[in-house]
């Protein structure tokens, strides 16, 4: 349920109504939107409840309004203006396309530097990499955990660029929190929903990818665990799904931005390079996720991707991230952005 407030009702009847309701024993999310200030009121039989507190009757109150979606807080009912989300300068969901850019993995600090110093120059406004790496393999590279944190905060330091990387376990969120300004999660950890309530408790942003066979139903529930735990800042991410197809890693499901943009008002980005698994798709795709309406991307880039110890083949040259740039500005103008 979402109570809707009287225009010009004050601090102090917003006040007294969630502590009323908090009272009751319900969760109060308080949204300050453009012109009303919204409560969603979360628990049990909430609609019988509502009504015996006559919460209709108490000033400030001007309705009540049932939302029928499983997810309340990430729902347009909530929150009818988009979020917008704060990353040092930074702003994700805005009208400015923003670019997470970087290595699939830190394999040493001359590389996270070179690859950084680079992508911000080409105009990416957030740095990628990967310190604790989730692999099919348990023979494959597993990354340099903390060496690979320090590493990205010397990057952070040199180039301005804030740092996203991913979070695996509840055991170390709080090592990486300390040094991550965005805190990614992964399509395997989508369900993991100790993390995700770990993750509400937490005051960073959390980029939170689409599992490889989550609905998109699934995908905003597995949101509505951060935002039920406090954490507002969540920046979804489509990084495609399995299907029948096998010319691709996935299948980069891209009608999911316009419906996701119709249903929540949280930004969505989308990841071309683990979706397509190739490097010769990720700039096409890049283009075609821009003008579906995305508020960015987030791509792999390495100085020499035939070396890479993780996803060479998808990762893109200096060079060619520095073109796909160039395109991407003029889709970007296109389409008002």
């Amino acid at each position: 349920m979402v109570i809707v407030m009287e225009a010009g009702s004050s601090p102090g009847q917003i006040a007294y109504l969630k502590g009323k309701l908090q009272n009751a024993g319900f969760k109060a999310h308080v949204s300050h939107g453009a012109s009303r200030i919204i409560i969603g009121v979360i628990g049990e039989d909430t609609r019988r409840k509502l009504e015996d507190m006559a919460i209709k009757a108490i000033p400030g109150v001007e309705k009540i309004v049932s939302i029928l979606k499983p997810y309340i807080l990430a729902s347009r009912e909530f929150m009818p203006e988009d979020t917008i989300i704060q990353v040092g300068s930074v702003a994700i969901g805005g009208t400015e396309i923003q670019v997470i850019a970087g290595p699939c993995a830190i394999e040493s600090e001359g590389q996270a530097l070179e690859t950084a110093l680079a992508v911000k120059r080409a105009g990416a406004t957030l740095f990628r990499g990967g310190a604790f790496k989730p692999r099919t393999s348990p023979y494959s590279f597993q990354g340099l955990g903390e060496k690979a944190l320090k590493i990205m905060a010397k990057v952070r330091e040199v180039t301005g660029l804030q740092i996203v990387t991913e979070v695996m376990d509840s055991d170390t969120l709080p090592l990486v929190a300390e040094y991550a300004d965005v805190l990614q999660i992964g399509t395997r950890n989508m369900q993991n929903y100790q993390l995700l309530k770990k993750l509400g408790e937490c005051r960073k942003p959390v980029l939170l990818k689409r599992g490889a066979s989550a609905s998109v139903e699934e995908w905003l529930l597995a949101a509505e665990y951060i935002l039920a735990g406090g954490n507002y800042q969540v920046i979804l991410c489509e990084r495609g799904i399995r299907t029948f197809a096998n010319n691709t890693r996935y299948t980069l499901d891209l009608s999911v931005v316009p419906l996701i943009k119709s249903l929540t008002h949280l930004p969505i980005m989308v990841d071309p390079s683990h979706s397509t698994g190739k490097w010769e798709l990720v700039a096409p795709m890049s283009n075609a996720a821009i003008a579906a309406g995305a508020d960015g991307i987030i791509v792999e880039v390495h100085p020499n991707p035939e070396e890479a110890l993780s996803d060479g083949a998808q990762s893109l040259t200096i060079g060619r991230f520095t073109s796909m740039m160039h395109d991407l500005r003029a889709v970007a103008r296109a389409v008002g952005r």
